[in-house]
């Protein structure tokens, strides 16, 4: 056969070599920018009970901690999900805030955290990875139970970032009590401040500078769901924050303002081990929960990410659990 006289299953044959040769590269490239994990067995993936981390000084610090947590320093990888978003994140020094604020910022955007003065150690590590990836960190210490500064932050934080649009409402106090006769008015007080009126305080603040299509997302847990019998402040607060989500949801809606929810179960945080825990419940933290072990924050990044993100543009109202397989939420 001539060479112009080309049978077509020879011509499909080899247009079908050239596509898979144009479509190799393709493909290792993408793999190559690739954000997927390699697989790993969540139930070794981090460090198991006994913890023997030292108790600390409330509020505690992340940096301190032996085994340091996971907050995502070296694992996250973005891919440009929250371009641009202003991001406002309390208690963004440790635990879930500092890893949505380091995913935050992997995913393109700007990033002001609130944190206590005591922290600042912490914080100032997080500035550093939220300016190393490109973006604007923005460090606003102070007490959230005080109505003045929490309006000052919200008021900040739009001025130094140039608008708000993403508000993750997590710092939160938690000390354990085994008995109300014990539970003095002034620790009540001081749950109560920080973990109900300072979303109170920083959402009303906030509303009017956030436009349709910006977000609220706040930190429940599952002892909203299930509580402990010496968390009795506690509990309770996270169990109106989860109806603070699905109440504001409603009223918020029609404006295209999102409310959502996370509800962690037991994670590796300062919290814990600054009076949030007894020694011998963090011995065993997370031990007796299926996977057999506590949680990392970097394991929630991605569920901060996914409800601030717009293609979650139909998900309000509602609360994303991370619970190690006890089912709360």
């Amino acid at each position: 056969m001539s060479s112009d006289h080309l049978s077509r299953r020879q011509l499909v044959g080899a247009l079908g070599a050239g596509l898979a040769a144009t479509a190799l590269p393709a493909v290792a490239q993408a793999q190559e920018s690739s954000t997927a994990q390699p697989v790993a067995d969540p139930t070794t993936k981090y460090p198991k009970p006994p913890y023997t981390s030292p108790f600390q000084p409330w509020p505690g610090l992340a940096s301190k901690m032996t085994p340091p947590p996971d907050h995502g320093e070296t694992s996250y990888k973005g891919s440009g999900r929250l371009l641009n978003r202003k991001a406002l994140i309390t208690g963004g020094d440790s635990g879930m805030g500092r890893a949505a604020a380091i995913a935050y910022a992997r995913e393109g955007a700007d990033v002001a955290i609130n944190y206590l003065p005591a922290e600042e150690t912490d914080a100032q590590q997080v500035a550093t990875l939220i300016r190393k990836a490109g973006r604007k960190a923005v460090l606003i210490p102070g007490d959230l139970r005080e109505e003045a500064f929490c309006k000052k932050l919200v008021i900040q934080s739009v001025s130094e970032l140039g608008g708000l649009d993403i508000i993750v409402s997590n710092a939160g106090r938690q000390h354990q009590v085994e008995s109300i006769a014990d539970m003095t008015t002034e620790l009540f007080d001081w749950t109560m401040k920080t973990n109900l009126y300072a979303p109170f305080w920083i959402i009303k603040a906030a509303l009017p500078s956030m436009k349709p299509g910006s977000c609220i997302i706040a930190t429940t847990s599952e002892q909203a769901y299930d509580p402990a019998a010496n968390l009795y402040d506690y509990a309770q607060t996270k169990a109106a924050t989860m109806n603070f989500v699905k109440s504001l949801a409603k009223q918020l809606g029609p404006k295209g303002v999102r409310v959502n929810g996370v509800a962690p179960g037991p994670i590796y945080t300062p919290l814990q081990i600054s009076g949030g825990a007894t020694e011998e419940h963090w011995r065993d933290f997370g031990g007796k929960y299926p996977l057999g072990r506590a949680g990392q924050p970097a394991e929630l990044a991605s569920i901060y990410v996914q409800l601030a993100a717009q293609d979650a543009s139909y998900t309000t109202g509602n609360i994303y659990g991370a619970g190690g397989g006890m089912g709360q939420p």
